[in-house]
């Protein structure tokens, strides 16, 4: 099986604390006319598992069959559980709620984050920190502050303080970017959270859990899905597989959006 890697974002300049833009592998691709496509997945590879000796048992009613000691995902049930997965996250979107993207693996990162922005949804793909779930009072205390000095940046608030003082302030706001940026306006706790990958990020996982926050997730054959409310059979370690998968996570969120749409409309024009 094929496993493609990209590298993570590159750092920002000290005048500047944001990340440098996330190249959109998104930016060709009409949402509004995208489906989902059995030879879409094929081409990306989509159903290739892992070696059968890796095979979690859980996952054998999602197994088509074995080919070269890989075992291949039956598309047709990864289309239909990503169809359930699609209507959970429409609605909550269309609920006024958001769905929180994790992808730590290093293949997935960009990826996560591109599709994130491309639908106006929070995001982590550097370290899962903990309690951002559990404790996310402390959390909140930490993007406020992150939020505060950013604004304070842009407004030339800092001018005051020495070269070396501002240097030092810069800095610190870049960590917290690099850590906390995807969050920063992430105020209150998701309505669900998307995980590219349970086994990178299993802290998220159980975070959620413990929070009763619906878990959606892509799941390779060799991950127990029995901790995932929508569990979506699929080739997570792939870059062709996880771009198609995450195109239409974020279409789903797209949908959910253009719900919320209607029905204002449909309010604005009854008054």
């Amino acid at each position: 099986m094929e496993e493609n890697n990209n590298g993570s974002a590159g750092m920002a300049d000290q005048n500047n604390p944001a990340k440098q833009p996330v190249i959109d592998c998104f930016s060709d691709l009409d949402f509004s006319k995208l489906e989902i496509n059995l030879e879409d997945m094929f081409k990306g590879g989509v159903h290739f598992g892992h070696h059968k000796s890796r095979k979690s048992p859980k996952m054998s009613k999602y197994i088509f069959t074995t080919k070269d000691n890989i075992n291949i995902l039956d598309l047709e049930k990864t289309k239909e559980k990503l169809l359930e997965a699609m209507d959970f996250i429409s609605k909550v979107i269309s609920e006024n709620q958001e769905v929180l993207f994790v992808g730590t693996k290093k293949q997935a990162k960009k990826i996560v984050e591109a599709a994130a922005k491309k639908c106006g949804m929070p995001y982590i793909t550097e370290r899962w920190l903990g309690g951002t779930f559990t404790n996310f009072s402390a959390i909140s205390g930490r993007t406020r502050y992150l939020r505060d000095g950013l604004d304070k940046m842009k407004r030339g608030e800092y001018a005051k303080y020495t070269k070396f003082e501002q240097m030092k302030k810069a800095e610190e706001l870049e960590r917290l970017e690099n850590k906390m940026g995807g969050i920063k306006d992430m105020m209150k706790l998701p309505g669900a959270v998307f995980i590219a990958s349970i086994m990178e990020d299993e802290l998220a996982l159980k975070e959620a859990i413990n929070k009763n926050i619906p878990v959606i997730a892509l799941v390779d054959t060799n991950i127990d899905p029995g901790k995932v409310d929508y569990p979506i059979p699929a080739n997570e370690d792939a870059v062709s597989s996880l771009k198609l998968m995450l195109s239409y996570v974020a279409k789903a969120v797209l949908d959910g959006k253009n719900k919320i749409e209607n029905a204002n409309d449909i309010i604005k024009e009854e008054k």
